[in-house]
């Protein structure tokens, strides 16, 4: 089989033979292939992953057991605002300790 690549992917597949890692090109690629494979099997456990997890909270909302989205959303923004406003006397504190 013979590939074909641009000049600058030849120059890195050269470039990796050349820090000894590699004893040629040829294992320099069959790495790159491996890697793309446990790449691609690593997407497709986060992808199964993820169709889990919407099929559990699709059926926690069938059940009736889901939240109000809106709710949520203003907690969080008041969890925010308190952990800012503890920060901003914080600084205040530490400025007022150095005058």
């Amino acid at each position: 089989m013979n590939v074909h690549l641009t000049p600058e992917l030849e120059q890195m597949v050269q470039n990796k033979v050349k820090t000894g890692r590699y004893n040629s090109a040829s294992e320099v690629m069959r790495e790159a292939l491996r890697l793309m494979d446990e790449r691609d099997q690593m997407k497709n456990m986060q992808k199964e992953e993820l169709r889990k997890k919407i099929a559990a909270g699709l059926k926690s909302l069938d059940e009736g057991k889901g939240v109000d989205g809106e709710a949520v959303f203003a907690r969080l923004e008041a969890e925010l605002d308190e952990e800012i406003r503890i920060e901003d006397e914080r600084i205040l504190q530490e400025q007022g300790a150095h005058q």
